[in-house]
C-alpha cells in the first residue's frame, strides 16, 4: 500500500481546494490597541468531540468555549436522522468560562524563574458531564475538572421580626420596627449597639411562628478545581503533553527525557525515555515534541532536533533506548550549511485521526510520513522557502527558532500551519491534489491569498512523494514584505469538520469551508 493509497480519489474524481470563509474572532484588538505580554495565546485545542475548544495563554489562564450552533437544537436524534436534508451550519462556539491555571514561580535551589506561560493543553476523557483537561507550564502539569455546580443559598431565616429573608411581614408584628436596620443573620444592629446579648425581650403574645432556615439551589456556576499536580519530574523545560488512548496514562516531554504518568498517581512517574549522554558535551540533538499514537496505546513517536522521528514501542522494554522505526530525510549532498540543523529541527509532530500517517514541521517545511514507509515521507510541504536567502538576518533576530505547529483535516486530506504576518497554510495531501492556500488571520482571510497556485514538483528517487508550495514568493499579492513580528504559531483542526481555529497573538480566528 502506497504513501497515497489512503485517499483514494482519481483524476475524476479531484478534490477541490477549500473555500475558507471567516466564521468568529474572540479578543481581536483594535486598531494600534497595544497587546500585553500575558495576553498573548501560547496553545489550543479542541476535544475530540469538537464540542469544546480551549486556549491558554502566557499569563498562565486557561479559556474554554463551547459550541452553540444548530447541531444542537431542532429536536432529538431520531428526528433529525429522519431528515432528509444535512444540517449545512457551521461550527460556532461561545465563551464558556476561564480560570488561572498556573502562577508565577520562582526556584530558590536552582535560582531560577518559572513563567506561568501555558506551554500545552490536553483534553482528557469527560465524565458525568464534566470536563477534564492537562495544561503544563515549563515545569508543572495540572490536571483540571472543570464541572457545572448550582450556587446554593441560604433562605428563609428567623430575621428581624417584621422582615424573614424578604419573605415579607411576618403577621402580629409591630410597624414600628420598620426603622430598625438589620443584619443578615437576623440580628438588629440597634440592639448590638444598645443592649446586651441577654436583653432580648419577646413581643407581647409570643412569637407567632418559628421558621427553619432553608437550602436552596439558585443558577448554575462553572466550577474549575484542580484535582492534582504533577511536578519535581522534569529538570529541562516542559515541550509535549500526550494522552494516551487507555484514558489512563500520559507522558511529558522536556529536551531529554520522556516521562509516562498515571493520571490518578502525582507524586510518581516512569522515564521512558532518556537520551541524556553521560557527558553533557557528547550531546547532540534534544527531544523537540513528543505524541501518544490515537489508538495502539503501546506506541508513541517523538521528534528530535536533528529532523528525525522515532517510532517507539513500550512493550519491548521498560526503557525505550531503541526504537522500532525511524523517520528522517536523507541530506542532499553539497547542500550542507551552518544553518543546516537549526532549520532541519522539527517544532511539531501529530499522528493522523486514523494514525496511519504523521505530520511533523521543520521550520522550512511541512512533511506527511506513512508509519509504514521510514524510506522517505510522503509529501513535503513548502511554507518557507522563500526565506533561504534571509536565514542570516533570521538567526540574527532569533527568528529562525520560532517554533510553528501543525494540524491535519479529521479525513487526513488537508494539513494546515502557521507562518509570518499571522498567514497560515493549508494544503491537499490526497494524490494529484494541488492545493495551496494561503491566507490571513483576519475577518477577510483571502486578502493576502497567493493569486498564482503552486504546481506539484517531483522528490525524484521517491517517487511516492510530492512537494508542492516552494514557487511562494516571500510577500503578499501585493507585493508587501511580510512582518516577522506577527506570526501565528498555534493553530488547530476541528476533528469531524473543516473548520479551524487560529491563535493571532492575543485573539482567536475561527474560520470553515
Amino acid at each position: 500500500m502506497n504513501g497515497g493509497e489512503k485517499d483514494a480519489a482519481g483524476p475524476a474524481e479531484k478534490l477541490q481546494p477549500l473555500e475558507w470563509k471567516f466564521s468568529q474572532v474572540f479578543g481581536e484588538r483594535s486598531a494600534g490597541e497595544e497587546v500585553q505580554e500575558v495576553d498573548i495565546i501560547s496553545a489550543i485545542e479542541f476535544d475530540k468531540t469538537g464540542d469544546h475548544l480551549v486556549t491558554g495563554d502566557r499569563g498562565g489562564r486557561v479559556v474554554l468555549f463551547e459550541r452553540t450552533d444548530a447541531r444542537y437544537h431542532g429536536g432529538n436524534r431520531r428526528d433529525l436522522e429522519r431528515m432528509d436534508y444535512s444540517i449545512s451550519r457551521h461550527p460556532e462556539f461561545r465563551y464558556k468560562t476561564e480560570f488561572q491555571s498556573h502562577e508565577p514561580e520562582f526556584d530558590y535551589l536552582k535560582s531560577l524563574e518559572i513563567e506561568e506561560k501555558i506551554n500545552k493543553i490536553r483534553w482528557c476523557q469527560s465524565a458525568n458531564g464534566a470536563l477534564f483537561l492537562l495544561s503544563t507550564n515549563d515545569k508543572t502539569i495540572k490536571f483540571w475538572k472543570v464541572q457545572e455546580k448550582k450556587v446554593k443559598k441560604i433562605c428563609d431565616m428567623n430575621v428581624d421580626l417584621v422582615k424573614a429573608a424578604g419573605n415579607g411581614p411576618i403577621a402580629g408584628s409591630s410597624t414600628s420596627t420598620l426603622s430598625k436596620p438589620c443584619i443578615a443573620n437576623g440580628e438588629c444592629t440597634e440592639k448590638l449597639i444598645g443592649r446586651s446579648s441577654t436583653d432580648f425581650e419577646f413581643p407581647s403574645g409570643g412569637i407567632p411562628s418559628l421558621r427553619l432556615p432553608t437550602v436552596t439551589s439558585h443558577e448554575m456556576s462553572l466550577v474549575a478545581r484542580c484535582r492534582r499536580i504533577y511536578a519535581h519530574a522534569h529538570d529541562y523545560h516542559i515541550n509535549s503533553i500526550s494522552n494516551n488512548s487507555d484514558g489512563e496514562t500520559f507522558i511529558s516531554a522536556d529536551d531529554l527525557r520522556i516521562n509516562l504518568w498515571n493520571l490518578e498517581i502525582s507524586n510518581q512517574s516512569f522515564n521512558i525515555v532518556d537520551v541524556k549522554p553521560a557527558n553533557m558535551e557528547d550531546l547532540t540533538e534534544v527531544i523537540t515534541s513528543a505524541e501518544f499514537h490515537p489508538t495502539h496505546c503501546n506506541t508513541l513517536a517523538y521528534s528530535s532536533s536533528k529532523g528525525s522521528i522515532r517510532l517507539i514501542d513500550l512493550r519491548q522494554s521498560a526503557l525505550c533506548d531503541s526504537h522500532s522505526k525511524l523517520f528522517e530525510q536523507p541530506e542532499v549532498p553539497g547542500t550542507r550549511s551552518f544553518f543546516t540543523e537549526i532549520i532541519a529541527s522539527i517544532s511539531d509532530v501529530k499522528f493522523s485521526k486514523d494514525g496511519r500517517h504523521l505530520l511533523s514541521r521543520d521550520y522550512m517545511t511541512l512533511k506527511l510520513w506513512d508509519i509504514n514507509m521510514d524510506s522517505g515521507p510522503v509529501a513535503t510541504f513548502q511554507v518557507h522557502e522563500y526565506l533561504r536567502p534571509k536565514l542570516c538576518d533570521l538567526y540574527e533576530n532569533d527568528s529562525i527558532f520560532d517554533k510553528f505547529e501543525c494540524c491535519l483535516s479529521g479525513d487526513g486530506l488537508q494539513v494546515a500551519t502557521g507562518s509570518y504576518s499571522n498567514l497560515f497554510r493549508v494544503f491537499g495531501c490526497s494524490q494529484g491534489s494541488t492545493e495551496a492556500t494561503t491566507l490571513e488571520a483576519s475577518k477577510n482571510p483571502m486578502r493576502r491569498q497567493v493569486q498564482t497556485p503552486s504546481r506539484p514538483r517531483s522528490l525524484g528517487n521517491l517517487s511516492r512523494g510530492f512537494r508542492r508550495g516552494a514557487d511562494d514568493c516571500g510577500g503578499d499579492s501585493n507585493g508587501n514584505a511580510f512582518d516577522f513580528s506577527t506570526k501565528l504559531l498555534h493553530l488547530a483542526w476541528h476533528p469531524s469538520e473543516n473548520a479551524l481555529a487560529c491563535a493571532a497573538s492575543n485573539s482567536l480566528y475561527m474560520y470553515y469551508a
